[in-house]
């Protein structure tokens, strides 16, 4: 709290941008994923997360326009002390754009692994590769290939929340996410959003999370519609899932309409030291990918009206 080149002439899809469009690479993706995990982990007020920090925005910088930081503090309770972190922001197409699309990951890791059974173990920080770097991963790639290729109507901004994890309860957690909610009515108003997390995990299973569905129904059938049409109907099923708390609920709040996809079959890893690298699989992101790709190169594009 994520196998192969990815064709996009599928059956029933109408391919709406250049038909030189690149497809999702998801070894490109799992680089990113790698890099990310290498710094360490992405503990605001840490070394590492300021190295973090200026990789995503040089890598989205070779694809978007406007990249920029959104910083802003909070007094830890932990720590009692001021953490400045940063929320990463970066457009493609935004300006002119009809239909305005939020795509959402956190960047930072949980600074305590406390579901460790070891007590110094528990003072520890979590690697994040499956929660954090895994829904970066996704965003990074899918703004590589999409760049100069999102129809003309459609335009889309990443951000890249910072705070998500940090806790260690609820009161201190989506940071990022609740600073970009209060900045929305000083901004350019995305039509809905779509938050990535936790989608690495081996054996992708993303099911329609309950936060999701009573905020922005008609997105989340929509969308597992469509992973049906291009043949991920089993990686993202029509099924209900947890009701989980996530960056999306904030933007919500603030009148976004927002989804969740996130597989939070992760329990024996999660927030804790074993979250890494070889717990997840350049096919989940592949498949998070092509999911993504192809929605937002739909034509006619989904919009709420």
């Amino acid at each position: 709290m994520a196998g192969c080149f990815l064709a996009l002439s599928l059956s029933g899809f109408k391919q709406a941008a250049s038909p030189q469009a690149d497809a999702f690479n998801q070894d490109r993706a799992w680089n990113d994923l790698i890099v990310q995990c290498g710094f360490g982990p992405r503990k605001p007020g840490t070394a590492e997360h300021i190295k973090c920090r200026d990789y995503i925005s040089d890598e989205l910088k070779k694809s978007c326009l406007n990249v920029h930081f959104q910083e802003f503090t909070h007094r830890w309770s932990v720590s009692n002390q001021d953490l400045t972190m940063w929320n990463i922001v970066g457009e493609q197409n935004w300006k002119d754009a009809t239909v305005r699309v939020l795509l959402v990951a956190h960047w930072d890791s949980r600074p305590t692994a406390e579901l460790e059974s070891d007590p110094e173990d528990k003072k520890k920080a979590v690697p994040g590769a499956n929660d954090g770097a895994s829904g970066v991963a996704v965003l990074l790639e899918l703004a590589r290939v999409l760049k100069g290729h999102l129809p003309a109507g459609v335009g889309v901004e990443y951000l890249m929340t910072d705070g998500q994890a940090l806790g260690p309860k609820l009161d201190e957690m989506f940071l990022g996410a609740e600073a970009f909610a209060k900045d929305l009515p000083n901004h350019t108003k995305p039509n809905y959003g779509i938050v990535v997390d936790m989608v690495g995990k081996k054996n992708l299973n993303v099911s329609m999370e309950l936060n999701s569905i009573k905020s922005a129904k008609t997105l989340v059938y929509a969308l597992c519609r469509h992973a049906t049409q291009i043949g991920l109907g089993e990686v993202f099923p029509m099924e209900f899932g947890q009701e989980l708390s996530d960056d999306h609920v904030p933007l919500n709040r603030a009148g976004l309409k927002t989804i969740d996809l996130i597989d939070f079959h992760y329990l024996q890893y999660w927030h804790t030291l074993q979250d890494t690298p070889d717990k997840c699989s350049p096919d989940s992101l592949g498949q998070v990918g092509k999911l993504l790709q192809t929605w937002l190169q739909k034509d006619p594009p989904f919009d709420y009206g």
